[in-house]
């Protein structure tokens, strides 16, 4: 019988070490970002309780019921594989005591999530995230400052033509009566409908107007609007929050039926978009930034009442983005080649290379090669400045051969004189 070689799990992939410098560079303008707005970074479980996310994110979203992978362990306790962040921190910013702290409380985060769905391109199951998240300011200003920051962090990956879609999906003191109007609207409709969003009609309409579907869109597209039943106080804050991204300069689109897949928002809800076609065309499937306000969400995780806007970006939806805007990166190669042969040498060889180490000089070898031969076939081919030859003679007389790999010339030191003469060389 054939054995069938082990591959990785569906919707899970490897990043290879040559997909690496596009993770490390969206990491390092992350990093960039939220050292200049200062952010501290912050780390939550890849495991959660359960009932944070049936609590947080919703029972009733696609998330919690279709895409969450929950267990229950040995000892009875039922977990999930973290979905989504926001939930996770804002039980940290509960459990110990950041309230405490001089607010507001300003994070960001990286890290992997899962969710059960289909793979395809740019979506995985398992995948990762980057975000911010400012806990405890309920000023309008603080969302268009959110916005502003993932807006930078895009521009700074050499993003163009970007779009930002906003809308404001109220509070409970509004949104129940639009609700109402909604599921009224849907219920003459229903039959139109595809499977789930019959499912939503019962339990959240508003999750109809995330749907994906071609026939719930064209029905969706005559639906009532949200803006039409904001009440005073949400109406001021989204007015406010669109005068600072006009002050800012900062190019959105009202999208009416904006929603988010998350229940916890409250007020402004916005994604950010590449168009590349530099039109008003939109492709609304590939939103790299999505996030919003959630000033409800730690009160229903039994924390105080506490306002909260934040956001998410698609790490691996940007750097397959980035993959055709960067056509591979100039990897800086050592300018030194370590060739040694027998015992001795090698030894000798380990501490050279710690001594280059704490000089942050950076050295290629090949250590566990013999053939002299071999070892300078593969210097010429990184395409090295200078070749250490550390022979038996030379591990014997406590020298080493510096050459010269453009002109052949070379040299003998003393060892311990190596470090120096090989700074000399750099300079």
């Amino acid at each position: 019988m054939k054995r069938q070689r082990i591959t990785a799990p569906t919707g899970m992939h490897d990043i290879l070490p040559d997909m690496q410098p596009y993770y490390k560079k969206v990491y390092k303008a992350l990093e960039d970002i939220a050292d200049f707005y200062d952010f501290q970074k912050i780390d939550t479980p890849i495991v959660e309780q359960l009932e944070l996310f049936e609590k947080g994110t919703g029972s009733s979203t696609d998330v919690v019921q279709k895409q969450m992978y929950s267990f229950k362990t040995k000892g009875g306790d039922t977990l999930a594989l973290r979905p989504e962040f926001t939930p996770g921190i804002c039980r940290s910013y509960i459990e110990h005591g950041m309230f405490n702290l001089p607010q507001p409380v300003k994070v960001w985060f990286y890290g992997p999530l899962f969710r059960y769905e289909r793979p395809q391109a740019g979506r995985y199951r398992q995948f990762n995230q980057c975000g911010f998240e400012i806990i405890g300011d309920e000023n309008p200003v603080i969302d268009a400052q959110v916005i502003q920051i993932f807006y930078n962090l895009l521009k700074e990956l050499k993003f163009k033509n970007l779009m930002i879609e906003i809308n404001s999906i109220g509070d409970n003191q509004c949104r129940p009566y639009y609700k109402k109007s909604l599921a009224n609207y849907f219920k003459y409709r229903e039959a139109q409908l595809c499977s789930d969003c019959r499912r939503r009609l019962k339990e959240n309409p508003l999750r109809i107007l995330d749907c994906k579907e071609e026939k719930c869109q064209r029905i969706k597209s005559q639906a009532p609007q949200m803006i039409d039943y904001l009440c005073e106080g949400c109406k001021s804050h989204f007015k406010k929050v669109l005068e600072f991204l006009d002050e800012l300069e900062l190019p959105y689109h009202l999208n009416p039926f904006l929603v988010r897949g998350l229940d916890y928002y409250t007020k402004t809800v916005f994604e950010i978009f590449e168009d590349s076609k530099g039109t008003e065309g939109v492709n609304l499937n590939s939103a790299l930034v999505g996030g919003g306000r959630y000033d409800a969400l730690i009160k229903v995780l039994f924390g105080k009442d506490t306002p909260a806007c934040g956001g998410a970006a698609g790490v691996e939806r940007i750097v397959e983005s980035l993959k055709e805007k960067i056509k591979g990166f100039s990897v800086s190669n050592p300018k030194f080649f370590l060739a040694q042969l027998g015992t001795m040498a090698k030894r000798k060889s380990l501490r050279l290379i710690e001594e280059l180490r704490v000089e942050k000089i950076k050295i290629a070898e090949t250590l566990g090669r013999d053939s002299l031969k071999t070892q300078l076939r593969t210097a010429g081919r990184i395409g090295v400045d200078y070749a250490l030859i550390l022979g038996q003679r030379e591990a014997l007389e406590d020298t080493i051969i510096i050459r010269n790999m453009a002109t052949g010339k070379q040299d003998t030191v003393k060892l311990n004189k190596a470090v120096a003469e090989i700074k000399k060389r750099i300079k």
